[in-house]
């Protein structure tokens, strides 16, 4: 069993009893407990889970092993929160909303998509048979497949995805990352830097909006924007024999001159590039400047890279409090939010 599918049980087990063992847990899942207990640490990491003695449980249920999980009696709501993943990128959005939704006494019950529509949809109807009263979602599908949200019956607000204006109902919280690629290109061109890149992963949910920013920085500016500037990469698990030939391709243009500077969306696909362009006696950032989007690891990189940091935790909060605020007024106006990444300066672009 893949490690974010024992995360999902263990967070499907919390949810339904309220606490587990890790010894059982594990001779249920035929895992070693070794291999638990460290789904947990990793779990209790994110805020996602509260580690005791033996086992785990919900961190609202921390301070009282004894007691037994339940919705509470009263005005307290109940938001049910889906994301694709809880390993990279959202788990920062998460610790956002269970601190909003803490400090405005709403519980807060998790589910992971895995980036597949027939398990988000899942997810979805599990937390409706729960009872909870209103939802949080990042969808995994195209952004023109949503109208399903609406027909859920309870509120529902999107997380850094953007529907269609002629979807009923929805409103959302979004990073503007195409605010953030033309951070990034201002940055590089006020560096020097004339013949700018993008290097952009083709899986990505934000790719377009990325690239949107880089172009619109690049005009905005003076700068060319040849395609043969642009790259696309694929993700490792779908084509790697594709890959490798896409990031040579890249590297090769790198080594002929055509860039000398790249915006790579994500870290992970930024980091992979550094020893291939020492393998063609590339230096960075003298021949190649390079900026990160997501700022998840690019801190990590033997080369620390500059990134764009979308505002992950802020996206959280503002989405705890726009969907309480929808269920306090009904009647209001809906709201659509962009939140602004930053740009973290460090050794590869400077």
């Amino acid at each position: 069993m893949h490690a974010e599918d024992r995360h999902q049980a263990i967070l499907r087990r919390l949810r339904e009893r309220g606490s587990l063992r890790v010894t059982d847990f594990a001779e249920e899942l035929k895992v070693s407990a070794v291999t638990v207990r460290r789904d947990v640490e990793a779990l209790a990491e994110r805020g996602l889970v509260a580690r005791v003695h033996g086992g785990a449980l919900l961190p609202d249920s921390a301070s009282d092993p004894a007691a037994p999980v339940v919705r509470p009696a009263g005005p307290s709501l109940v938001f049910g929160l889906v994301v694709p993943t809880a390993d990279y990128y959202y788990p920062e959005v998460i610790k956002g909303a269970r601190e909003a939704a803490a400090a405005r006494g709403i519980r807060l019950v998790l589910g992971i998509s895995q980036y597949r529509p027939e398990e988000e949809r899942a997810q979805v109807r599990q937390l409706l048979a729960h009872g909870i009263d209103g939802l949080l979602i990042a969808p995994c599908g195209p952004v023109g497949d949503q109208d399903w949200l609406t027909a859920l019956g309870v509120p529902f607000t999107l997380v850094e995805r953007r529907s269609g204006d002629d979807v009923p109902g929805a409103e959302r919280v979004v990073t503007d990352h195409a605010y953030g690629a033309r951070l990034a290109v201002r940055h590089l061109a006020e560096s020097g830097r004339t013949r700018i890149g993008l290097l952009l992963r083709a899986d990505s949910p934000h790719g377009a909006l990325v690239q949107e920013g880089y172009l619109g920085g690049l005009a905005s500016l003076g700068l060319p924007a040849p395609e043969s500037l642009r790259f696309t990469l694929t993700a490792p698990e779908t084509d790697p024999v594709r890959r490798d030939a896409q990031l040579d391709a890249f590297t090769g243009a790198v080594g002929g001159g055509l860039l000398d500077a790249v915006l790579v969306h994500n870290d992970h696909d930024a980091i992979v590039l550094l020893p291939r362009l020492r393998a063609r006696g590339l230096s960075v950032p003298g021949d190649l400047a390079i900026v990160a989007y997501d700022d998840e690891v690019a801190a990590l990189a033997d080369i620390p890279l500059t990134a764009v940091a979308p505002p992950k935790r802020a996206v959280g909060v503002a989405a705890v409090d726009m969907l309480a605020q929808r269920i306090a007024e009904p009647a209001r106006a809906r709201h659509h939010l962009s939140i602004l990444p930053a740009l973290t300066l460090r050794a590869s672009s400077t």
